[in-house]
């Protein structure tokens, strides 16, 4: 009988922890999940998308933009390609220059705005820009997130223009 109330005093003790955790009252032990930002406090845009017949010169704009919150200290936005070439069904992530990395707000800014171009495109294909925001609280917490893609931009397969037939010499 003595192991059976060790038993029910531990179930106790745990129910007890439980609730106290549920509950905050155990200073530092909950867990909050950051907010979802509103809509309106963050975007991501394809400001330009340019077809060549030159892989070199095909390019990619995207532009992404968070708005800060009273309790914001800082914000910060990672940008990351995605591309689907023809055939595939699902977008992939490509390794670009300057991609894949959080890019930090310094303190204090209320609107930041981040705008990145990405070159030599393959093609056919499509691209789209995934963006994941995080604001930054007090003590470098993070009290909300949000991640969005972007529209389209198609690199469609050019040929180049055929070359002119040379001349007759005279």
């Amino acid at each position: 009988m003595a192991v059976d109330r060790s038993r029910a005093a531990r179930a106790a003790l745990v129910v007890c922890l439980l609730a106290l955790l549920a509950s905050g009252s155990v200073a530092g032990a909950r867990v909050v999940a950051p907010a979802p930002a509103a809509p309106g406090d963050y975007s991501v845009t394809l400001e330009q998308c340019v077809s060549s017949t030159v892989q070199s010169e095909r390019s990619a704009t995207f532009a992404a933009q968070m708005v800060g919150t009273a309790a914001t200290q800082r914000m910060a936005m990672k940008i990351q390609l995605e591309e689907r070439l023809r055939g595939e069904a699902e977008y992939h992530l490509v390794a670009a220059p300057g991609l894949g990395a959080w890019k930090p707000s310094e303190p204090g800014v209320k609107i930041y705005k981040y705008v990145k171009q990405v070159t030599n495109l393959a093609a056919p294909a499509v691209y789209r820009a995934a963006v994941k925001f995080r604001w930054v609280g007090d003590k470098g917490k993070v009290i909300k997130r949000a991640e969005l893609r972007s529209s389209r931009c198609f690199q469609q397969e050019l040929t180049p223009p055929p070359k002119p037939a040379p001349t007759p010499a005279r």
